[in-house]
């Protein structure tokens, strides 16, 4: 096995020759259902008899810290020498390495922590840009929002662009929009100069990036663009592009008003109002005002809120504005609220690369307060799709009891495809529903049958046509082909770590990125499973130790399956700490496989009646008592091995439990 970076938990076990298959793996589950006290799956399957059998729970309960146990880290570096001196030197420079190792770990943990706790997100220059166009009330020729011009006039890049990147980036049509709505911004109030210059020259050296659909472009940046575009030229400003690119770009833009004016849906309707600081007064904003939600905002957009005060005045967008401006300064976010959302997203991540057992009281406190919006229907998971089916997923994953019902209103594709999701063909929204329609908990939940079904439909049309756009293509397909419950969890995370996306940014009307925390989810995630790794190994070592101990590699029957029977325990019971309970699943499988191999193929029948006798006396057997060599390996293996694991069980649960285990 290897010890580098995430390679694989095991190797693929050996197939002896002559040896018969292994044993099945269990059949899918038939419900599934994750309790919250820190107890993981537990898996109820029917066999193919039809039997219900019960798959252990995937987490043992913790029987030794760490700091106690035979493993310790292996040494990172190694200095060859023979001389004791050396070897204490060695020795020292080994436990600073630990030392400063740990010391890091933990300061990484600690900003992971201050994220799940508190979300920050980052400012968005466009629309900060349209929060500072809106005009003091009573006074259109004055600011509301004096501090966000600010903002602009001081963030500009040498290079003339507006940009979340401190040092600047490589244009891209999101610096391109962001750009041209502060340029507008500092037009409107007659001031920087300079900056509008800059602004406008960044933009001609990068405009032939506006037509080329080969370039992702945030959500309704074909609305979006044209219509600012159209709204500067009408103010006077003067690009430094050929007119002819300028025509052709209005020209789509007039094309796709039209294409859009011939489509009557909820869907075009919430799209319009959704990039409607693109259009003006080319929209009845009364109607736009429609789509308002409860805390004032409209998509929870500050672009689309400021730009429906510039030409519509309200006082509950104004309160939804004077209150993110208050609460972030200077610059806004590009959505606000976020936080259930985000949050969410980072819970799924730390449990899909394997290191949510590290935050344990964070995500409790996390799924509480989704599980209490949930209950109150709060918009800010309800109005979403993603988030909906991201909620109710990790929600009845961590047992949690939600309804089903709360998804009823898209339990058919005709009402997804005429939402604002549908419409944008969303195809991050239709993954999560796909996602969350498998979390079933009966045979007769219907709602998320029609969703697995439409949305699993959905989901195989993009990848044979169109291909996915905004998601890697590797991440649905897996999710068609592997349902949660017919994968190994270690493995899983190995795969979720290698396709990992450090950089993580959410696209809406511009990109958002997570201030750099996911690069510190996939550096713990790798330090986590790389650590592991070395666990496993010595486990491995362990086991063969004691294979050889109880002579069990003599006997010429029994397959040596015990490879096979540990990956089960490594890829399920994964944490370093929960060792006994791997060590006792693995030991436990292969006496079950030399077991039964002696009464299927290896045993006469005098043995086996030989064997029951033994194990029914139990402490009563006495050396003579054995009938050949074989059944004394048999027994004195069963015999050492439950009882030192009823002693190591007994100490742990502070009972005697040792007889249970004889009993079984």
């Amino acid at each position: 096995m290897s010890n580098a970076g995430c390679s694989s938990v095991l190797p693929a076990p050996c197939r002896q020759a002559g040896h018969r298959a292994p044993l099945p793996l269990p059949a899918a589950p038939q419900f599934v259902a994750r309790f919250r006290s820190n107890r993981r799956l537990r898996v109820t399957c029917a066999s193919a008899a039809g039997h219900v059998s019960r798959i252990p729970p995937t987490e043992a309960r913790r029987v030794r810290s760490l700091a106690g146990s035979r493993h310790r880290p292996p040494p990172l570096t190694r200095i060859r020498s023979g001389t004791p001196r050396c070897a204490y030197v060695e020795k020292m420079l080994v436990a600073e390495t630990a030392s400063l190792l740990d010391v890091h770990r933990k300061d990484r943990e600690a900003r992971i922590r201050k994220q799940l706790r508190k979300v920050e997100l980052p400012p968005s220059p466009y629309d900060t840009a349209w929060v500072a166009m809106v005009p003091l009330r009573g006074s259109p020729h004055t600011p509301c929002f004096p501090q966000c011009v600010e903002w602009i006039l001081q963030n500009q890049h040498e290079n003339g662009s507006w940009d979340i990147n401190d040092f600047g980036s490589s244009a891209n049509k999101n610096v391109l929009l962001s750009t041209l709505a502060c340029v507008l911004a500092l037009e409107k109030w007659n001031l920087g100069q300079e900056h509008i210059r800059k602004g406008l020259h960044f933009i001609g050296r990068h405009f032939s990036l506006v037509m080329d659909e080969e370039i992702a472009a945030p959500t309704g940046f074909n609305m979006i663009f044209p219509g600012m575009l159209s709204l500067a030229i009408g103010a006077g400003l003067q690009f430094p592009v050929r007119q002819t690119d300028i025509d052709g770009i209005l020209h789509q833009w007039e094309m796709e008003l039209k294409r859009q004016a011939g489509q009557k849906s909820y869907g075009r309707e919430a799209y319009m109002a959704y990039v409607s600081e693109g259009l003006g007064n080319l929209l009845d904003w009364n109607e736009v005002m429609k789509f308002q939600r409860k805390n004032g905002s409209l998509f929870n957009s500050p672009s689309t809120t400021a730009a429906a005060l510039v030409h519509n005045y309200d006082d509950k967008a104004l309160d939804y504005l004077n209150m993110i401006v208050s609460k972030f300064g200077g610059a806004v976010p590009t959505v606000y609220p976020l936080n259930m959302h985000c949050k969410l997203s980072m819970v799924d991540s730390l449990e899909k690369i394997g290191i949510s057992r590290h935050f344990s009281s964070e995500i409790e406190g996390i799924l509480d307060m989704a599980y209490s919006f949930w209950l109150q229907r709060d918009e800010e998971i309800m109005m979403d799709v993603a988030t909906c089916a991201m909620a109710f997923r990790l929600l009845r994953m961590n047992g949690y009891d939600v309804s089903s019902d709360e998804l009823s209103h898209l339990a058919e594709a005709s009402n997804f495809h005429n939402s604002l999701q549908g419409y944008l063909s969303d195809t991050k929204s239709v993954l999560e529903l796909y996602k969350a329609s498998k979390v079933c908990v009966s045979e007769h939940e219907l709602i998320l049958d029609n969703i697995g079904n439409w949305s699993g439909s959905l989901l195989s049309e993009k990848l044979c046509s169109e291909g996915v756009q905004g998601l890697p293509i590797l991440e649905v397909e897996y999710a068609l082909k592997f349902p949660f419950y017919t994968t190994l969890e270690r493995l899983d995370h190995k795969r979720n770590i290698e396709h990992f996306d450090a950089r993580g940014s959410h696209i809406l009307k511009t990109e958002c990125l997570p201030y750099g925390i996911n690069q510190e989810l996939l550096a713990l995630a790798v330090e986590d499973f790389t650590f592991s790794q070395s666990i496993y190994q010595d486990e491995l070592l362990h086991l063969d130790r004691w294979v050889k101990e109880n002579r069990l590699d003599q006997l010429q029957f029994a397959r040596q399956k015990l490879t096979y029977c540990y990956l089960s325990a490594a890829a399920t019971i994964f944490p370093p700490e929960l060792s006994d309970a791997r060590i006792s699943w693995a030991k436990n499988g292969v006496l079950t496989t030399v077991v039964d191999d002696f009464f299927d193929v290896g045993g006469s029948k005098e043995e086996l009646e030989n064997l029951i006798a033994l194990v029914e006396k139990w402490d009563e057997h006495h050396k003579d008592d054995f009938c050949s060599e074989q059944v004394r390996i048999v027994f004195c293996a069963l015999y050492t091995t439950v009882n030192q694991l009823g002693s190591i069980a007994s100490a742990v649960q502070n009972r005697d439990v040792k007889n249970h285990l004889i009993e079984i």
